[in-house]
């Protein structure tokens, strides 16, 4: 089923997302080469809890760390180790943060160093179907509608979609429904409502779609050892268009990149 949040609620999930948007931020001041994600990962939870929130990932369903953080072949549900950052890495760093009784998810995939210009143009396509899809989040469409624009976006350059895992609704719950899946058919899956508000997070390999999950019970990379990228987005339906709730511009302000590609998702301009 899926809950409908009022205006307030959004106004609340916005706060939620909106530090997790900061502590990608924090994260993209001091990811680099020699740094290893446990660290990373400590900081984060710092950083969140300095803000009044807390990590939605420390404990859920029993996965040990406050951020997912997974590099290369590693799709997502990476656990932070001890293991230093290399040059040529690509990671996906996944967070979550609870407050006021709201998640906020979100996810941005870093470049470390100097990185192959196939995979580089990868996170660059990924990041573009993000917007892609979220274009197709209003009223009038359907759940799937969302995952044909990504899949079509993706597929037309030759990468493979996830399907295994999906985007969410989300809320007081970190999963709530509807699923939202980065392939499908058009016009197929459920109604979107004014007030939902959903995760949507393309996973796209740079070869096969198919996955394999480790014995660890959480980390999962790609079957053939290629690179995967990761990007996520909180967005709510509000006057029946899409409004992102998180934002990357955090990661941007630290990393020196000039954008304006959440601009037509946005009433009024952010104020970091």
């Amino acid at each position: 089923m899926i809950i409908v949040k009022s205006r307030e609620e959004i106004e609340l999930m916005r706060e939620s997302a909106l530090i997790v948007s900061k502590t990608l931020g924090m994260v993209a001041s001091e990811i680099k080469e020699g740094v290893t994600t446990l660290y990373l990962d400590k900081l984060a939870e710092e950083f969140i809890r300095d803000h009044g929130a807390v990590p939605s990932f420390l404990g859920l369903y029993g996965f040990p760390n406050s951020l997912c953080m997974s590099p290369n072949s590693q799709v997502v549900h990476g656990i932070p180790n001890n293991k230093p950052l290399e040059s040529g890495d690509v990671i996906s760093v996944d967070c979550g943060a609870y407050k006021n009784g709201y998640h906020g998810d979100h996810a941005y995939s870093f470049e470390i160093g100097e990185v192959a210009p196939e995979t580089k143009k990868l996170l660059q396509i990924t990041k573009e179907s993000l917007y892609v899809g979220i274009r197709e989040l209003r009223l009038g469409n359907r759940v799937e509608d969302v995952g044909n624009a990504i899949q079509k976006y993706t597929e037309a350059h030759g990468y493979g979609v996830v399907r295994e895992l999906v985007g969410h609704g989300v809320g007081q719950k970190m999963h709530e429904d509807p699923e939202m899946p980065n392939y499908g058919k058009k016009g197929r899956g459920k109604l979107f409502v004014e007030g939902m508000v959903v995760a949507i997070e393309p996973m796209i390999n740079l070869g096969t779609r198919n996955i394999k999950q480790h014995k660890d019970g959480w980390t999962i990379t790609t079957a053939d050892g290629k690179p995967s990228a990761h990007f996520e987005h909180d967005v709510a339906i509000i006057d029946g268009k899409p409004e992102i709730l998180s934002t990357f511009a955090y990661v941007y302000k630290a990393l020196g990149i000039v954008s304006n590609e959440e601009d037509e998702f946005r009433k009024t301009p952010l104020v970091l």
